[in-house]
């Protein structure tokens, strides 16, 4: 199989002669082999594990996202991820990962209710003016 992970603007990963793929889903684990039919599945949070064919097992840890398995052709879009060959360094960057994001997260707010109010502040002045 071949695995294309997708970020917004920008492919993260390409993986040719992949023999498994196990995701996290809504519904809980989902592990893909090469003839498994196509099929789409919604991802949560959690590691996203591959084997290639030599037997090396690699981990991503993903955000949010969608999984769809066309063909030999398997494509993760999610909005941010982590790669890392050992699970306890992943660990270390996906908490650094998200302590950035909640940063963003609260500057990205702050500045949404700077405009919200600033747009009732002129809408109000309209009905005086």
């Amino acid at each position: 199989m071949k695995l294309q992970i997708m970020l917004p603007g920008d492919m993260l990963l390409e993986a040719v002669d992949v023999r498994r793929i196990v995701a996290e889903t809504v519904s809980g684990s989902f592990g893909i082999l090469p003839h498994r039919l196509d099929c789409a599945a919604g991802l949560v949070p959690g590691v996203l594990t591959w084997e290639d064919h030599q037997g090396a097992v690699h981990h991503l840890a993903v955000d949010d996202g969608i999984l769809v398995k066309a063909g030999e052709q398997v494509t993760v879009a999610v909005r941010h991820a982590v790669a890392g060959q050992e699970l306890a360094s992943l660990h270390t960057s996906v908490a650094e990962m998200l302590s950035g994001l909640d940063e963003q997260e609260r500057e990205a707010r702050m500045v949404l209710a700077r405009l919200e109010s600033g747009f009732i502040r002129q809408f109000r002045n309209l009905g005086h003016g």
